[in-house]
């Protein structure tokens, strides 16, 4: 009665061929499956909550306790009786037992309770056997002991017996193997409480929580990678600080001036100079010195500076980028999962308000139009005819709409050229003319970042693209015309600057004016053109002109590219002008204001939501981009333009790394010859090597995993298309005994014998994975 195989047990109303199983068919028990006792979907069970053929379940059909659909009962649980192929399951009293004489027979009970007595068909089945059948088709995985319960990928039951093995096995283990995994519970719950705490100290916590409750996660996504980048730059304000600023400060020159002079005004604050050219802001405030010996000097803890942060930011965006791409990797591009990820992912459950439910719910609507939209674009493509003309025709379109994005692409780079050349020039006299003239170029860049990329959507609409490839190329676009702008920009510039006095400071003069007018431009695009647009707007509703253009909306990637452009100008001015990233910090923590008042006042929700997801691999990965293109400017700075000779860290020096010279030179001599060696191209032949062995490791590696992941898939298709195959045999056995049933509890205590028309048999006389 208590194996693990058998049929119709006693103690459990009914079920059959199987007692406390945890998988499969005609269990008693079980978690799934057909014909179990206690199981929590499937049919024929005893106490689930689902199905039919339930002894004390809410719904289905031959119930003891329920409605009495089906069954005749003469008595208390009096009798089974049947007089077709299953036919011989006769009770004479209450639980007397249960007889066979058809097939089946030999599963008699002659008291309440006393036995099962097999002799019929299925006489030679052991329960061994099919326990061991069952454990090499659902195997029980041994997940790690120290994981926590809750973090299981288990149902409720199975983590109940997961916790009653653990405890078994807990008397088993000796003192030394129990202190162990005591200290490493406690090692895992301090750290997590660790984390916990550095969760609750992390900036604009609250904020963020009501920003993703009336917004939504996209949004959210921007305040937060704006907030990392903010961590970002005081990382790189502590390293300045540390490395760079604090040996100047303390073995500054007392002749040297500094501070306020006679001639200096407000402006020097916008353009950079006076007061503020002779500050640490700049290049020229640091000056070589030695402060023990030439291994420890400040050119050398300048280039130390400069190098630990950047490769700081290597590793940080790098990590992120990996992180929020492994996700995507995994699936696959062939694995659509979007409208199963609208159904069952899409809703946003931190959503407070009632309005923003509403919200939420035209969200979810209008993603599967979208998602709709495009299976038709793509019907449609597949169903044209004159399938060659039509495609001559679409990429001659494309090729001379791609053609208009060059030209306007040459246009601006023809425009920053131009501003880069007057900047450079005779300065008028006129202060406000002069003060223009200054910051052209950075006008001239802003505007080109703000209008191109509008431009760009409208292009993309005549291209005969789906709605997503419309949103990618365009944002593809804005990214090369948001970094090649400023690498043309700073291409020209080194072309003016080289030959002045110290050009350091005239370059990180211009990434200042870059940075500052960025942040001019965010205060007054909010005051001037975001409020006073919702002003007019709310205050004239029916002007048809006003309706049409409607509230702003934030426009998640346009804001982000902002974001990642003012953080690339920081990057490559961090040499030129060491306290950028203390100006960068300063001016994100007002920026995140100052989009937190347009996003709460004036602007209203998108009608396209911006999935979190999906936007936090494009930010980093922008990002990168944007390092990488700081890196390259830096690197070529290094290498082809020589130092200033009167001015700097480096002055007097051919190049940047003499201080790393000075500083080998009295190494021990075999010191001196390992890092000649590490520095040499005998060294680059062997590391090559090694690298290229590690990446073809890793790409195997991935490769495999990625062959594992699509039998998974496969593996994941097959079990469904068997679910499937087990309902729709369920659903006929079901169809075809209903009509026995009902005439059998209409008649006297036997059955007519009916023949099943579907051909519906025992579910363990088949596979599993039967067609």
């Amino acid at each position: 009665m208590r194996g693990h195989t058998g049929a119709f047990k006693m103690r459990g109303h009914t079920g059959a061929f199987k007692m406390r199983g945890r998988t499969g068919a005609f269990k008693m028990r079980g978690h799934t499956g057909a014909f179990k006792m206690r199981g929590h979907t499937g049919a024929f069970k005893m106490r689930g909550r689902t199905g039919a053929f339930k002894m004390r379940g809410h719904t289905g059909a031959f119930k003891m306790r329920g409605l009495n659909r089906g069954l005749q009962d003469e008595g208390l649980n009096r009798g089974l009786q049947d007089e077709g192929p299953y036919r011989g399951l006769q009770d004479e009293g209450p639980n007397r037992g249960l007889q066979d004489e058809g097939p089946n027979r030999g599963l008699q009970d002659e008291g309440p309770n006393r036995g099962l007595q097999e002799e019929g068909t299925y006489k030679g089945q052991q329960s061994e056997g099919l326990h061991r059948h069952e454990q090499e088709v659902f195997p029980v995985r041994d997940w790690d002991p120290n994981l926590p319960l809750k973090n299981l990928p288990l149902s409720m039951q199975e983590k109940r017996s997961t916790r009653d093995r653990r405890q078994q096995q807990r008397l088993s283990i000796g003192c030394w193997e129990s202190w162990r995994r005591s200290q490493r519970i406690a090692r895992r719950r301090l750290w997590e409480q660790v984390v916990r705490a550095m969760c609750g100290l992390q900036l604009w916590r609250k904020t963020l929580h009501t920003i993703e409750g009336k917004f939504g996660m996209g949004v959210k996504a921007y305040f937060t990678f704006l907030r990392y980048l903010l961590y970002l730059n005081l990382m790189h304000s502590v390293l300045m600080s540390g490395l760079a600023l604090t040996p100047a400060l303390l073995n500054r020159d007392e002749h040297t001036p500094r501070g306020f002079q006679g001639n200096d005004s407000v402006l020097d604050l916008l353009l950079g100079t006076g007061f503020l050219q002779r500050s640490p802001v700049f290049y020229s405030f640091y000056p070589p010195v030695l402060l023990s010996g030439p291994c420890l000097s400040s050119p050398l803890l300048f280039l130390l500076a400069i190098a630990s942060l950047l490769i700081l930011s290597v590793i940080m965006v790098v990590r992120r980028t990996v992180i929020g791409y492994k996700h995507t990797w995994m699936l696959g591009s062939s694995y659509n999962h979007h409208m199963s990820y609208e159904v069952f992912c899409g809703w946003d459950f931190c959503t407070q308000e009632p309005k923003t439910a509403l919200l939420q719910h035209s969200f979810l609507r209008n993603d599967l139009k979208l998602a709709l939209e495009e299976e038709r674009f793509h019907q449609h493509v597949a169903q044209r005819t004159h399938v060659a003309q039509q495609r001559a025709r679409l990429y001659f379109l494309r090729g001379l709409l791609n053609f208009l994005v060059i030209v306007l692409l040459g246009g601006s780079f023809y425009l920053i050229y131009y501003a880069t050349v007057i900047s450079q020039g005779e300065k008028p006299v006129s202060w406000i003319l002069s003060l223009l003239v200054e910051y052209l170029p950075p006008i001239t860049i802003t505007m080109v970042n703000f209008l191109l990329p509008y431009l760009f959507c409208s292009i993309s609409g005549f291209e005969d693209y789906s709605l997503t490839v419309q949103v990618n190329i365009t944002l593809v676009r804005s990214i090369i015309l948001k970094l090649a702008s400023l690498a043309i920009f700073l291409f020209f510039l080194h072309r003016n600057i080289k030959s002045a006095q110290c050009w350091e400071n005239q370059f990180g003069k211009e990434m200042y004016k870059l940075v500052v007018f960025d942040f001019l431009a965010c205060g007054l695009n909010a005051v001037l053109v975001e409020w006073p647009r919702k002003l007019l707007v709310e205050s004239y509703p029916s002007c048809s002109l006003l309706r049409a253009l409607g509230k702003p909306t934030f426009l998640v990637p346009f804001n982000v590219l902002d974001l990642v452009y003012s953080q690339t100008v920081t990057w490559v001015g961090l040499f030129y002008c060491p306290l950028l990233a203390h100006i960068s910090l300063l001016k994100l923590l007002i920026v995140f204001y100052i989009k937190k008042f347009v996003l709460f006042r004036c602007c209203e929700p998108a009608q396209r939501m911006f999935r979190g997801c999906q936007s936090s691999v494009l930010f980093h990965f922008t990002l990168l981009l944007g390092l990488l293109t700081a890196l390259v400017a830096l690197v070529i700075n290094a290498n082809i333009l020589q130092p200033s000779r009167d001015c700097g860290p480096f002055a007097h020096g051919d190049s940047l790394f003499n201080a790393t010279a000075a500083c080998v030179e009295t190494l021990p001599p075999p010191a001196q010859r390992a890092f000649s060696y590490f520095t040499s191209e005998a060294f680059a032949l062997p590391l090559i090597l090694v690298e290229i062995v590690f990446l073809t490791s890793f790409v195997s590696q991935g490769r495999a995993n990625r062959r594992a992941i699509d039998r998974l898939k496969d593996i994941l298709v097959m079990c469904s298309a068997d679910k499937r195959f087990l309902v729709g045999k369920q659903a006929a056995c079901l169809r075809a005994l209903q009509p026995s049933v009902s005439a059998g509890s209409s008649g006297d205590a036997r059955h007519t014998e009916r023949k099943d028309p579907s051909g519906c048999q025992p579910f363990f006389a088949r596979s599993v994975s039967a067609p």
